[in-house]
């Protein structure tokens, strides 16, 4: 599998952050989902789904997006995708969003990596993971947690990675990077997909 994709929900955001100058070209080639076939995701073997894309859309595309993950390829996940009703054994918890605990003087979230070892943190600092989440994970038995809240045992997810459910390798998260990216606000969004696009395309060619 030698291809890299990443769908494009069609939002003025996606289309900031995939056809704008700073990305272009740095995913891999932009398939749009409500069109997607089997065809475009032939010999893909990394396919990244952006947050905010239509959970509508992601169902009904399911049996697509986990042929990747049945050939062994890598799909990830952002936020507000409703992974939890098409991807495997993904379970998602609601938690209120704190927008703005970084223009009130409060406290940030009390998110920790993990895994350090992991080739993520080789282009991703803990700063650049920390605006604000849109719920947590739990980690499946056997999945690496890579960003959670907090580090007591279990600890609510972030990111995860999981090996174990399928032959290929799913990573989600409730980061939303491609929306505040594509919107113009939150810097940690962008040099979030900065280290990101980096990580995508070292991933790829390994």
């Amino acid at each position: 599998m030698s291809r890299r994709a990443i769908l494009d929900g069609g939002t003025y955001y996606h289309a900031e952050a995939l056809h704008g100058r700073r990305y272009r070209g740095c995913f891999g080639e932009i398939l749009y989902a409500p069109e997607l076939t089997a065809e475009h995701l032939s010999d893909v073997g990394l396919l990244i789904v952006p947050d905010r894309t239509a959970p509508a859309i992601l169902r009904a595309k399911r049996p697509l997006l986990l042929d990747v993950l049945h050939r062994g390829g890598t799909l990830v996940v952002f936020a507000e995708t409703g992974a939890a009703a098409w991807a495997p054994n993904v379970s998602w918890h609601f938690s209120p969003v704190n927008f703005w605990w970084w223009r009130h003087d409060e406290p940030p979230p009390p998110v920790a990596l993990r895994a350090a070892g992991h080739s993520l943190f080789r282009h991703l600092s803990l700063a650049d993971c920390v605006w604000h989440h849109h719920g947590s994970l739990a980690a499946p038995s056997g999945a690496t947690p890579l960003v959670t809240l907090g580090e007591t045992e279990p600890a609510p997810c972030l990111i995860y990675e999981d090996r174990v459910s399928s032959a290929g390798r799913l990573i989600v998260s409730t980061l939303d990077p491609f929306y505040h990216h594509g919107s113009h606000f939150m810097p940690a969004a962008t040099r979030f997909l900065d280290g990101f696009a980096r990580w995508a395309e070292e991933d790829w060619k390994s």
